[in-house]
């Protein structure tokens, strides 16, 4: 039976990062991001505390919803983060 000729294997080059492709982030970024993620607790505890009286009684338990969607967005942006 006659043997197969093995393929040539092509060399594969990885392209190093170069340095234009990382750019930290502005100085404003981490505080933003942790100040959300803070900010987004401390209305959730407020809501809780007051008994619906705070931060927006008309809001009633959609407080909630905007505490998480507060503190969500700061989580978002530790997905951009780079010191």
């Amino acid at each position: 039976m006659p043997e197969s000729k093995p393929r040539k294997k092509t060399a594969s080059t990885v392209q190093p990062a170069s340095p234009q492709a990382y750019k930290p982030n502005p100085v404003w970024f981490k505080p933003v991001m942790f100040g959300l993620m803070i900010i987004g607790l401390f209305w959730i505890i407020t809501y809780y505390i007051s008994e619906g009286l705070f931060p927006v009684q008309a809001w009633g338990s959609w407080n909630i919803v905007a505490g998480f969607g507060i503190a969500i967005v700061g989580f978002l942006m530790t997905t951009r983060w780079r010191s």
